[in-house]
């Protein structure tokens, strides 16, 4: 069994955060909201306890009971969970005079302490709080300070347990992987066996004997996610493993043939099945995001239910499902923060259904999976494929859905997506799609006016798909992609590029 991290989820929009620094340290952590926190501490070598949006002085606040875990097994504090601690243990936490959010710099280190071995004077850290701790309970000491932050980090005597006010896991902290790196390779003793491989496998290991000699059919999407699974699956049963590839009438242009012919070549059992009809019509007339999504969701199961009789003794249905789906649907694993959206792939299946769900990647976020494919020899050109948002270009379409929608969109699409890897920009961008606006506006083509439709264009840079930057695509290259699209495209006569990040936006529209 790996060492893993236990990770107490206050509900803060960077607990994710967390568990990707960690992971990225070849460490498997575990997000668990606090008010669920197992009895059961022995499969845990360290915990961290995240950050909140609520204020430890508040009378809501979360509470957690650390008996069984301060002073007994390391523990490190972050933000909220530096604030708590310092509170309930007899220091002072009291609102900060000025709002502390940003770049700060550690301008005093204290101490020689493992915890910040190799952090330099200067370093930058991110703050995000309103509160801050003036005293310190008795038996801690001050590691570092900033400018505005008297107890930016501090521990206490005697036993394994740091705490910081700062967000190491944030980008903006760069030195926030040492700390983190310090805090569980040094000081913890945690090393670092959590690798592609041994994902691999023990996660055959594992299918193998939760399916046996089960039949599985699996929803190919063409993408990263569906493809690791299959392969994942296809080593743990091989031939009892049966893939469906639906068109939905939402894929990209051609995409459905593409990726028939690309999966030939991967020794696994395909069928294409075009359902485009029965999605497009239960789409007709709605408008609203979430609408959507359950519709298609509903068809989704209603095609595999179908296909799944054709499967004798089929038992399980497999899916893609990876970590961000999940915490995007449930609320970090069932925590206090908040569902950001549905995902059709997320959540168990209609009574009707007779079939069991299988989820080979559910732990793992997009660039573990990237990982995974490498160490199964996926062709890299799979691999480094752009997600694709699984209800399709339904949620690329604001508005309602109809046939001759989806096919402007299908047209502009592929010439963005074509020209990204015609100048190369292709594998600079982790997710790029073009968006169809409900909305017309007024032009001016040859001597005639104009009103036609508008689309945005859209590529972010990503490590995960939690959080996102918009790419800074060159002028030149997006003047030609909007000169071709208005030439081409009939019924457009206008483009803008979306140059909004994820948060306060997310990747998708809808």
């Amino acid at each position: 069994m790996h060492q893993k991290v236990l990770i107490l989820d206050f509900g803060s929009q960077y607990t994710q955060l967390i568990a990707r620094r960690v992971r990225e340290l070849n460490i498997f952590s575990e997000i668990i909201p606090f008010n669920k926190a197992p009895e059961d501490l022995s499969p845990y070598k360290a915990v961290i306890l995240s950050g909140s949006p609520h204020s430890v002085r508040s009378e809501d606040a979360p509470r957690p009971d650390l008996s069984k875990i301060k002073g007994k097994m390391p523990l490190l504090g972050v933000c909220f969970g530096a604030q708590f601690m310092a509170a309930h243990y007899g220091g002072k936490v009291e609102a900060s005079s000025i709002r502390e959010y940003g770049r700060a710099n550690l301008k005093t280190i204290h101490s020689d302490d493992a915890f910040l071995k190799g952090i330099e004077i200067d370093s930058q850290v991110w703050m995000s709080h309103s509160d801050t701790i003036t005293e310190l309970p008795e038996g801690a000491i001050c590691l570092a300070s900033t400018a505005d932050v008297k107890n930016a980090a501090y521990r206490f005597q005697n036993e394994e347990t740091y705490a910081i006010q700062f967000h190491p896991e944030v980008y903006h902290s760069t030195q926030g992987t040492q700390i983190i790196s310090n805090f569980l390779m040094d000081i913890a003793g945690f090393t670092g066996d959590w690798t592609p491989d041994a994902f691999v496998e023990e996660t055959v290991a594992e299918l193998k004997e939760t399916l046996g000699d089960d039949r599985v059919i699996l929803g190919l999407s063409g993408g990263v996610d569906s493809s690791v699974a299959a392969l994942l699956l296809h080593q743990a049963i091989g031939s009892n493993l049966h893939c469906i590839f639906v068109n939905n009438g939402l894929l990209r242009k051609n995409e459905f043939e593409e990726v028939l012919e690309q999966y030939k070549g991967f020794g696994l059992n395909v069928k294409g099945v075009d359902a485009s009809d029965r999605f497009l019509d239960a789409l007709a007339g709605i408008s609203d995001p979430e609408k959507k999504r359950k519709a298609i969701g509903k068809i989704f199961v209603d095609v595999f239910d179908d296909e799944s009789k054709e499967v004798e003794g089929a038992k399980w249905l497999a899916q893609g499902t990876i970590y961000p789906d999940v915490i995007e649907s449930v609320s970090a694993t069932g925590g206090p923060s908040a569902t950001i959206k549905s995902h059709h792939n997320v959540g168990g299946l209609p009574d009707y259904m007779k079939l069991k769900v299988v989820e080979p990647l559910k732990k793992l976020f997009k660039d573990e999976v990237r990982r995974v494919g490498r160490s199964l020899n996926m062709p890299e050109d799979l691999i480094g494929r752009h997600p694709f948002p699984g209800p399709g270009l339904a949620i690329r379409i604001l508005g309602d859905i109809t046939a001759e929608k989806v096919s402007l969109l299908q047209e502009a699409d592929a010439i963005f997506i074509g020209a990204l890897k015609r100048h190369g920009l292709y594998d600079r961008v982790w997710q790029a799609g073009v968006i169809l606006l409900p909305v017309q506006s007024v032009g001016v083509m040859g001597d005639e006016r104009t009103y036609e439709r508008c689309v945005a264009l859209r590529a972010v840079e990503s490590t995960d798909g939690m959080t996102a930057d918009w790419v800074d695509l060159p002028y030149p290259f997006l003047q030609e992609v909007s000169n071709e699209i208005i030439n081409r495209v009939k019924g457009v006569n206008r483009v803008v590029y979306d140059i909004s990040s994820k948060p306060p936006a997310t990747i998708e529209w809808e």
